[in-house]
Formats: structure tokens, C-alpha cells, sequence
């Protein structure tokens, strides 16, 4: 049964009349993205130190935000690198700031956000390798950002979390970018989208098909690229050897399934993967702390699993 909050929150969009984001512009839905902020996020916490940065990549600068937690420290902090969602279309470093700083607090490790290019203006495989570009870049300047080069995590939401799942395949294949762990929050592993959660939650619960279409039909430039497991992480044939995962899904968002079967694969390929699904609630909910209880459970429960990835790779 969803929760009495998410309800409660569906039916305050309904009763505002609040669009769709499939049914907005790229620029109008990025724009709302962000204002909705005040609404459903909690006050900012505040961390010992957050600093604009900017890593070099294959198109271009790409915009970073460092966060270090609170209480400050002299040694070199873990890090986790976090990729916003928001179906590599709308979100920024600003909608996931909040949730950037609670990570940092409570997982006791500096957090590096990383602000990749988007879609349309930036098509498939755009993002993707932006997000290598930074993470590698973290990697290389760890020493001189006060980090440790030797336990980093990846990790991001929905979209994000597509991301965190590709980059630690291409770390694994690489071979030069030693990661501990990786943080997947609700992820899109399949561009096809067809697991059963995709009918059964298709409507009625903020992110809809139709929404899902817009963002995948903006972000993939050819059909045959759903098919590319840099799109979708679950289609690579070899899973194996990748970091220990938490994957963290929700009852009623179309995206359920993909996540469960993404981390039933990761175990099955030999590898630690934790699966909770949030039975009631939606996509999105982990940034939605101020009308959402169980936000907030869900990001101790993140932070937690940092806190003790990190404490093993020590």
C-alpha cells in the first residue's frame, strides 16, 4: 500500500494542476526541477567545507561541487562521487545539494557532485563520459583535495544511478580506478523499459511512462543504443568483479523491477549486493525528506552503507 505521505503528496499535485514534466519544455522542466525544491526538501545542513571545482573531460570543463563534513578533519577523507537524477534532462548541482550534504554529514566522507552534460543538447553518450572524465579526475587530484585516492565510491539516483552502475563497470575494465563501493538509488539499468513495474506503476505516481518516453526519447539518440550497456548496465554480459553494491529501490515507481534485477545480477556475478525496496513509496522520494518520513530513512541507510564500505577498504 503506498504510504500516507506519498498520497497525500500525489494529491497535492493533482489539486495544484501541476504539469507533467513530459509535457514541459527541457529548459521549462529544469526550471521547475529546481523550484520545487523549497517544497519537498529539508533545510540545507550545514558541512565543514564546499568548494566549486571543475574537471577536465573529453567535451569540455565539467562542473564539480566538493562537500567535506562536519566535524572538519585534517586527514584524507573517503569520497563518495554522487551523479544527480533526473533522466539525464533536468537536475543540477543545485537539486542535489540538500541531499550531497547529508550524505557527507552522516557517511562521514567528503561527497564530489558532478554536474555532466545534458540531454537533448548533449545526447547519449554524453553523459556517460563526462562522469568517467570526473570520476577519474577525483581519482588524480585526491591527494591535493584532501580525499584518499584509495576509497572512493560512485553513487547517484535514478538516472544517476544508471551513471554510478556504468562508471563501475568502466572503473573494473579499465583497470586504473580502484573504486569500494557503489550507491544505486532507484537506477535505470534498461533503456528497453520493459520489467512488468513499467506497466504496473505506469501512471499515477509522478513518474510516469509517458514522462520516462520524454526523457529516454531526448537522451537516446538511435533505438539500437538502448541495447548499449553503457545505456543499460543490466544488458553487459559480464558483471563480475565490480564493487560492493547497495541498491535501493521503491515500491511504486516503473522502475522497480530494473533495480531488483540489476542487483539479483550483481549477486549472481560473485558480487556483494544489499536490495531494499522502499515498499511505499515513489520515484524520487529520497530527495523529498521534508514531507516524506521514510527520505529520511533511506539516506541514513545510504550513509550507513558508505560508513561501513569505507571503513573496510581502509
Amino acid at each position: 500500500m503506498l504510504h500516507t505521505q506519498a498520497r497525500a503528496l500525489l494529491d497535492f499535485i493533482e489539486q495544484r494542476g501541476i504539469p507533467p514534466t513530459h509535457t514541459l519544455s527541457a529548459q521549462d522542466a529544469r526550471a521547475f526541477y529546481r523550484e520545487r525544491r523549497a517544497v519537498l526538501q529539508p533545510e540545507p545542513q550545514a558541512v565543514a567545507e564546499v568548494q566549486e571545482l571543475q574537471a577536465t573531460g573529453p567535451h569540455g570543463l565539467i562542473p564539480l561541487r566538493l562537500y567535506k563534513p562536519l566535524p572538519a578533519s585534517t586527514e584524507a577523507l573517503p569520497v563518495l562521487v554522487y551523479y544527480h537524477g533526473g533522466g539525464w534532462v533536468i537536475g543540477d548541482l543545485d537539486t542535489h545539494d540538500t541531499l550531497c550534504r547529508e550524505l557527507a554529514n552522516r557517511g562521514g566522507c567528503a561527497v564530489v557532485a558532478v554536474d555532466y552534460r545534458m540531454a537533448p543538447e548533449h545526447r547519449f553518450p554524453a553523459a556517460v563520459d563526462d562522469v568517467i572524465a570526473a570520476t577519474h579526475w577525483v581519482h588524480r587530484q585526491a591527494a591535493s583535495l584532501g580525499l584518499d585516492a584509495a576509497r572512493i565510491a560512485v553513487g547517484g539516483d535514478s538516472a544517476g544511478g544508471n551513471l554510478a552502475a556504468v562508471v563501475a563497470i568502466a572503473a573494473r575494465d579499465s583497470g586504473d580506478l580502484p573504486l569500494v563501493f557503489q550507491l544505486l538509488i532507484y537506477p535505470a539499468t534498461d533503456q528497453r523499459r520493459n520489467a512488468p513495474s513499467h506497466t504496473t506503476n505506469a501512471e499515477g505516481y509522478l513518474l510516469t511512462k509517458e514522462t520516462i518516453d520524454y526523457f529516454h526519447g531526448h537522451y537516446i539518440v538511435d533505438v539500437a543504443h538502448d541495447l548499449d550497456w553503457r545505456a543499460s548496465p543490466l544488458l553487459h554480459a559480464d558483471l563480475s568483479e565490480l564493487p560492493p553494491a547497495l541498491v535501493l529501490t521503491a515500491g511504486f515507481d516503473p522502475l522497480r523491477d530494473e533495480g531488483m534485477d540489476y542487483a539479483v545480477r550483481l549477486t549472481e556475478s560473485g558480487n556483494r549486493a544489499a536490495y531494499v525496496c522502499f515498499e511505499r513509496q515513489i520515484h524520487g522520494f529520497i530527495t523529498m525528506g521534508k514531507v516524506l518520513d521514510e527520505a529520511n530513512t533511506a539516506v541514513s541507510l545510504c550513509a550507513a552503507e558508505l560508513r561501513r564500505a569505507f571503513a573496510a577498504g581502509r
